[in-house]
């Protein structure tokens, strides 16, 4: 007689609910309901032989528990895992067995349906109904994701929160299924502004939110920020109607201006709210903080092409001396930027960002053609010929066209070579050491000389250093600001000034502010020495009036070697 149990499990079967399977003891596929063929799509024809025939590697360990479990006690509880269906995909089961006799009964739920439904469920509530974009609360998860990686590796994110202007109006204008329309419209536009691994969210109404990750720069947010406007800025059309909208954008960078999600937000709506007040149509950063040097940056970078072609760079000279009798005998061309708002501004601040945006190349000419033709001028005008020392980036020394760009630049300026020294860096011409022998010789071979700028800093071993043809050896300012003070700093001087001399080659210290330093540096031998002790860089006018200055003396046959200007250092230090 069938029992309730029986007729239950029977009604189950039969709505296809539960697939049976029958197999031996090793797993040999005895035989299978329709249920369990219809699920996995297979027939008794093609069934694999085994129960492990049928299921996916990573879930061989589970079959092999619940085989121990049903030797050792005849029953297994059941356990969720996969089988693979007959065209190759996967089916979330439900997976039950037990012993009878020589054979192992298992029954199989398909769970798919609840997988899908629940992975339904959890995509509406992380995304927004209308855009299907994140909402706000998957973007906060991934921000919060994005400031753990960045506390990690130190990089740089970015917070937008942007606005459709006045989307009011033209949602009580055109209606509200218009309104949504455009919603859908702009959040498109926003996503191909963007890389896949940014975040484009909808926050609710016209507001929208865009995280981008891993930014190097200030400037990458700015570049979205015009881009998205750009992308806006194009007619929305409805019903063969145009529609134009504009929008508002705060921007807040990480870890500037918050290190929380909490922080980020805040601050990216506080710049919202300022480029709303400021009419709209723009992209404003959170200012407070930080940020101040990032906006700095992105105001210098962006300034950088206009201001060359606006000829607001010019060139000062510093005047090197000799150690011993503080004999004038070169200069160093030193660029400076006269930004229209934002004052003058040293090298420090603009020639990292005139190498990455690739400006050096076309600011380095100018400066060596202007600097050329104004060491020509002075010994044209009979001025004392003087040695020139230009730097050169390693960007602008790994140019196709360095030496060519150079002899055309003397030939142009009419300027002799052997006033000409160029100062490269250690780890510029050490990105490819045989590369920079070969053009060093090619200088060399032209008249001109070369220096080695900021020694002691870079890497560059002994056995490349006798084989470069170089005549000078610069001495870092970070070794001498510290050499009357530090004695590791004192022996590296010691070392690089020994080093120079066995090498047959001129060192020259930079940054010598006091006398202190001045009088090491005469202890150890050095040559040549610069510095705010003798004198800052000069602008044209002063450096000639310096060179009439020595004229003068020169020709009175007083101390002929020493500039008026330095008579009182001599006397001090004598």
């Amino acid at each position: 007689m069938e029992t309730k149990v029986d007729a239950a499990l029977r009604r189950l079967v039969a709505t296809n609910l539960i697939a049976v399977l029958f197999t031996d003891l090793a797993g040999n596929i005895l035989s299978a309901d329709e249920s369990f063929l219809n699920i996995l799509g297979y027939t008794r024809d093609n069934l694999p032989p085994t129960i492990h025939d049928l299921t996916p590697p990573e879930h061989q360990r589970l079959d092999e528990e619940a085989f121990e479990k049903l030797m050792a006690f005849g029953a297994c509880a059941p356990f969720e895992k996969d089988l693979i269906k007959h065209d190759g995909s996967q089916l979330p089961v439900l997976f039950g067995a037990a012993l009878h006799d020589e054979e192992i009964a298992c029954f199989v739920v398909d769970l798919s349906q609840n997988k899908q439904t629940q992975e339904k469920l959890n995509h509406l509530a992380y995304h927004d109904a209308l855009t299907d974009l994140p909402n706000q609360v998957l973007f906060k998860d991934r921000l919060k994701q994005a400031i753990a990686l960045s506390h990690r590796n130190n990089q740089m994110q970015a917070v937008m929160l942007l606005n459709v202007d006045r989307f009011k109006t033209i949602n009580d204008s055109l209606g509200y299924t218009a309104g949504d329309r455009l919603l859908q419209s702009v959040a498109q536009r926003l996503t191909s502004c963007v890389r896949e691994s940014d975040t484009v969210a909808r926050f609710g109404g016209d507001e929208f939110a865009i995280l981008l990750t891993q930014i190097p720069r200030a400037q990458d947010a700015a570049n979205v920020a015009r881009a998205i406007k750009n992308s806006l800025d194009q007619a929305f059309l409805f019903d063969d109607q145009e529609i134009f909208v504009s929008s508002s954008i705060g921007i807040s960078l990480y870890p500037n201006d918050g290190r929380d999600t909490a922080g980020l937000l805040k601050t990216a709506g506080v710049a919202l709210d300022r480029a709303k007040s400021q009419g709209g149509n723009s992209y404003q950063f959170y200012t407070a903080g930080g940020t101040t040097r990032a906006l700095r940056q992105l105001v210098l970078e962006s300034n950088l092409r206009s201001g060359v072609e606006r000829s607001e760079f010019f060139v000062q000279y510093q005047p090197q001396v000799t150690i011993k009798d503080f004999h004038l005998v070169g200069m160093e061309a030193l660029v400076r930027w006269q930004h229209p708002s934002l004052g003058l501004l040293y090298p420090g601040e603009f020639i990292m960002l005139a190498e990455e945006s690739g400006i050096i190349i076309s600011l380095g000419d100018w400066i060596l053609r202007t600097a050329c033709a104004q060491n020509k001028a002075w010994q044209d005008a009979g001025l004392t010929p003087m040695r020139l020392s230009v730097n050169f980036s390693a960007r602008q020394f790994q140019q196709p066209t360095f030496i060519a760009d150079i002899n055309q630049i003397l030939k142009d300026t009419n300027l002799d070579p052997r006033w000409l020294e160029l100062e490269l860096t250690e780890s510029s011409i050490m990105k490819d050491p045989e590369e920079a022998i070969e053009k060093l010789h090619e200088l060399k071979l032209m008249g001109i000389k070369v220096a080695i700028d900021d020694f002691g800093t870079g890497y560059s071993s002994l056995n490349y250093l006798k084989r470069f043809p170089i005549d000078t050896l610069k001495i870092d300012k970070s070794f001498v600001s510290d050499v009357c003070k530090d004695p590791h700093d004192t022996s590296i001087v010691r070392a690089i000034i020994n080093l120079g001399h066995a090498l047959d080659l001129t060192v020259i210290a930079e940054g010598v502010e006091t006398k202190e330093q001045l009088q090491y540096l005469s202890a150890l031998e050095c040559d040549v020495v610069q510095g705010f002790l003798f004198s800052k860089a000069l602008s044209t006018r002063a450096f000639e009036e310096l060179l009439i200055e020595q004229a003068q003396v020169s020709s009175k046959d007083v101390s002929p070697t020493i500039p008026l200007s330095l008579v009182s250092v001599t006397a001090e230090l004598n």
